[in-house]
Formats: structure tokens, C-alpha cells, sequence
């Protein structure tokens, strides 16, 4: 795919969506933290209905430590894995309050040192938190790279490789959220949405007039 076909793809799904957002419910960067840790094979909208009563119950490291392991799952207990994932934000939530005053830190590596925090939840918080031009590569946008010849690649690193260098400045630092939507909603994994896709007469995926729904 060249470099002005790309340009428009996402100038298109600038003009649809000009300022994309995560679906997951936050109101700080450690809401946000806590929740994409909660979301690893889940839903926003399992997740959400999950945060909804532990935020009102605990919303700083401080506070969700003061729960209790126990008290935590409580709340989390709706979730796919959330015993390891309760574990994981306990030991997460001890390493902020004893290294970081208590505050998400702005760094890959930092936050990548914290328990259940990979290089995908790392650049979700770097780019939706703190608005760096970081790329997250999920399901979605690994099917939709790979899907559409954007940034194709054979692992998730791969295409956020590629995307972060062919991906115009400009829309670097939305290109995660409108990707995901897009996956989420049109490009989906079975039967894409080919006719009522906005770019998909750029989309070089040989297969997309067959695998739209009749």
C-alpha cells in the first residue's frame, strides 16, 4: 500500500470520528490503568459495568490496597481471569504507592515493570492518559492491518512497527482508537462489513467484495 493511499484512509476516518476515545470509563490515568488491565479478554462493556461500582468504591492505589485482595474481587468478580487479574492490580496498585508517590507513571518502562502491564496496556496508557503518538496493537488493528495490507505483519509488534512508520504524523496519535473502532465494528472477524465500510474501496484485502454479507 503506498504512502497517499494510507493518507487517505485515515483522512477518511478523521472526517467520520475527529476526536476518537477509548470506550472503556475513566476519569484519571489510574482508572484508565486499572481498567485495561480488567479488559485482557474481556469487554469495554464488561469492564465498565465492573469499574462502575469499584471506582465509587476505590479509585486511587491507596484505596483499592485499603480493599483488601478480597474486597477487590468483589467488585471484579464478573470478569474473565479476575483472580489473577485482582492479584496482578494489588501488586500493581503496592509498586505505585512505594515507587511512584502513588501516581501512573509516563514511561514505557516504568510501566511496563508493573504487574499485568505488557507493551500493549503500556502504550494504551501512554497514548489515551498522557496523548503520546503510541500505537497499541489488539486484535482489532492486527486484523485490520493485516486485513486491509495497511501495515501488514506476522505479530502484533510487527504491525505496530510498521504502522508507527508509515502512518502520516498527523494522525499518529488517534491512528490506535480509529483502527480499534473500526475492527470492532466494521471490520470484524467474520463476515466484514465490506458494504457499508468508508474506505473500502482503498482496502486491499482480494477477498473483501466475497466476505461481505449479502
Amino acid at each position: 500500500m503506498n504512502a497517499e493511499k494510507r493518507r487517505q484512509i485515515f483522512g477518511r476516518l478523521r472526517d467520520a470520528n475527529p476526536s476518537p476515545t477509548t470506550e472503556l470509563v475513566y476519569r484519571t490515568p489510574f482508572e484508565l490503568l486499572i481498567a485495561v488491565i480488567l479488559s485482557a479478554q474481556a469487554t469495554d462493556k464488561s469492564v465498565n459495568k465492573a469499574t462502575a461500582g469499584l471506582f465509587a468504591a476505590a479509585s486511587t492505589p491507596e484505596a483499592i490496597l485499603a480493599l483488601g485482595e478480597d474486597g477487590l474481587k468483589t467488585h471484579v468478580r464478573t470478569i474473565g481471569l479476575f483472580n489473577s487479574k485482582a492479584k496482578n492490580i494489588m501488586k500493581t496498585c503496592a509498586m505505585l504507592v512505594s515507587e511512584h508517590d502513588g501516581e501512573v507513571p509516563r514511561n514505557r518502562q516504568a510501566l511496563e515493570a508493573l504487574p499485568g502491564v505488557g507493551r500493549k496496556t503500556a502504550n494504551v496508557i501512554l497514548n489515551t492518559a498522557f496523548g503520546e503518538p503510541t500505537i497499541a496493537v489488539d486484535t482489532h488493528i492486527f486484523r485490520v492491518a493485516n486485513r486491509t495490507r495497511l501495515a501488514p505483519g506476522a505479530t502484533p509488534l510487527a504491525v505496530e512497527q510498521k504502522l508507527l512508520r508509515h502512518v502520516p504524523k498527523e494522525f499518529r496519535k488517534d491512528a490506535h482508537h480509529w483502527l480499534i473502532l473500526h475492527g470492532r465494528y466494521v471490520c470484524i472477524a467474520r463476515k466484514p462489513r465490506c458494504e457499508s465500510c468508508l474506505i473500502s474501496d482503498l482496502c486491499e484485502h482480494p477477498d473483501k467484495l466475497s466476505a461481505s454479507p449479502g
